[in-house]
């Protein structure tokens, strides 16, 4: 069985606005390990699951969705938006 993770995305930090938060993303979880290139030494798998990701509106459409499919999920909530208020002449100071 194939797992999943719902991951809640968070407001960029060069952003301001709040366009995109509380969309979901579900991605699949690694199946192989990675393993060294032994020709350029990269880091590669066979595993191509891990290039997908499917974006929602909300965690319980993403969860009907992996729910459809047969999916074992792992939900990832965002973590607390913490906002540093200060004057623009603090910048001086």
């Amino acid at each position: 069985m194939a797992t999943a993770r719902i991951i809640e995305e968070q407001r960029k930090t060069t952003q301001s606005g709040k366009a995109k938060a509380g969309r979901w993303t579900l991605e699949f979880e690694r199946q192989q390990p990675m393993r060294p290139d032994p020709l350029t030494g990269w880091a590669g798998s066979g595993d191509t699951n891990t290039q997908l990701r499917i974006s929602f509106d909300s965690k319980e459409e993403a969860l009907a969705y992996a729910e459809k499919k047969g999916l074992e999920t792992h939900i990832v909530p965002a973590g607390p938006v913490k906002l540093k208020i200060q004057a623009y002449a603090d910048n001086f100071r």
